[in-house]
This record gives C-alpha cells, sequence and structure tokens, in this order.
C-alpha cells in the first residue's frame, strides 16, 4: 500500500475561505509542512498537529521533507496558499515524487487569488481571461512580456500575480508601460492586497493609475477587457448578453 500525501490549497488563508476537503485533509494529517506564513495563518485550528517548515526559495527540500515524513508512516499534508496547481506546490512534488515510487500525492484544490480576489472586486474574470506572473525568478522577463503583449492583442482580462517586491519595484509600472502599447490608459483596472486576511485592501483604477501604484507580493492586479464596466464601483467583465 502508497504512502499518500495530501497537497492542500488552503485559499487565502482564512478557514471559511477553505473547503470541507482541505479541511479534513489537514485533521487527518500528523503532520503539516509549508511555507511559514502560511502555517501561521492556519491559526489554532490544528495546534495539535506536527508543523514543518523550510525558508523561501527551499520548496525542493520542502518537497522532499514530504515524501520522508510519508516514509516514517506518517499522514502527511503540504500546505500551499491559493490552489496548489496555481504557481503553487503541486508540480514540483510530482517531480520529485518520481524518486518516491512508494508514496502516492492527493490534490486537494483550493481558491487561488485570481478567484478570491475577483470576488472583492466584483465580476472581472467573468471572460476569456489569463493569469500572468510578474516574478521572474523562474520565468525570463522576455518571456513574461511576450506573454503581456499576447494577452492584451487577444483582448483576454489579465490577472497578475507577484506584480512586486523589494527586488522588483518597478515591474507592475514597466508591466503596465507594455500594455499600454495596445491598450487605451482609461481601461477600468483593480487591485486587491491581503485577500480574506487581516487589512485586506481592494481598489478600482484606469491603467494610467495603476501604473503609479506601489503594491507588494501580496497583491493581485486585474486588468479588465475592451467590455469591462465600472457598476457600483465594481469591476465588471460583460459576457455580451443582449439585454
Amino acid at each position: 500500500m502508497k504512502h499518500t500525501i495530501n497537497v492542500v490549497g488552503m485559499g487565502p488563508g482564512a478557514e471559511e475561505m477553505m473547503s470541507f476537503q482541505a479541511i479534513k485533509a489537514l485533521e487527518d494529517s500528523d503532520v503539516i509542512i509549508g511555507y511559514s506564513v502560511y502555517l501561521e495563518l492556519l491559526g489554532d485550528r490544528f495546534s495539535d498537529k506536527e508543523f514543518l517548515s523550510t525558508p523561501m526559495r527551499k520548496e525542493a527540500e520542502r518537497c522532499r521533507m514530504c515524501f520522508e515524513e510519508a516514509l516514517k508512516g506518517k499522514k502527511v499534508s503540504m500546505v500551499c496558499s491559493g490552489d496548489a496547481g496555481v504557481y503553487g506546490m503541486a508540480s514540483l512534488m510530482y517531480e520529485i515524487g518520481k524518486e518516491y515510487e512508494e508514496c502516492e500525492i492527493t490534490i486537494v484544490p483550493g481558491i487561488t487569488a485570481a478567484n478570491s480576489g475577483a470576488a472583492y472586486l466584483g465580476a472581472p474574470l467573468n471572460h476569456d481571461y489569463c493569469v500572468i506572473s510578474l516574478s521572474d525568478l523562474l520565468t525570463p522577463w522576455d518571456k513574461i512580456e511576450k506573454r503581456l503583449k499576447a494577452a492584451a492583442e487577444g483582448d483576454f482580462c489579465i490577472a497578475i500575480y507577484n506584480p512586486s517586491s523589494h527586488k522588483r519595484a518597478d515591474y507592475l509600472k514597466k508591466a503596465c508601460e507594455i500594455l499600454l502599447e495596445q491598450i487605451e490608459e482609461t481601461r477600468i483596472c483593480g487591485y486587491v492586497a491581503n485577500i480574506g486576511r487581516e487589512g485586506t485592501v481592494c481598489i478600482t483604477c484606469t491603467l494610467k493609475e495603476l501604473k503609479e501604484k506601489q503594491v507588494d507580493m501580496f497583491t493581485t492586479v486585474f486588468i479588465g477587457n475592451s467590455n469591462t464596466e465600472l457598476i457600483n464601483g465594481k469591476l465588471v467583465a460583460k459576457r455580451g448578453y443582449h439585454l
């Protein structure tokens, strides 16, 4: 019988925004492994579990820790913010899992930031949309730039992850400048910081205004398509129904 490891998407972090499947997986676990910030978001609900962590940029080490703990006979869950399969640990777990044939991986879905952030703003992703990360730690900037240009040309609604950090303070501005080559400066946009956590901030603005905004890595940015409208303060990507 194989050892099962759950890779759990915990959504924004608040328990009410986690699925029953995610909560059950964590309740059934002996050990919960994850980035320290995500473990802290779990609060006291799972304080009876063994928590293990590694620093940021030690993701491969964290994954191997899951398999090693599972081989000891423990029930293991790896937690990720949002959904584990959207800029999460799911793919790396499968890659490293090739070394551990005795283990089996189960993915438990969660609400990713694009969807939870969209709910705060209204309905900004209600038509065809794409998700683009501005982090160039694993993806070269020239490829990110191509994706931004393609999204603008295709008139997609766009959700932008990792828009800025201390080392990438001007990346959102750079992205907006690329989009402004094809998109009018009055295009309706918005962003949500600290989604579903204490201090949630929700802002709507134009693309021109967005270019000058200072945000952090805990912010998700939304760019409207050509049919997006601001309705009673909410960002709405219209489907095209004839009213």
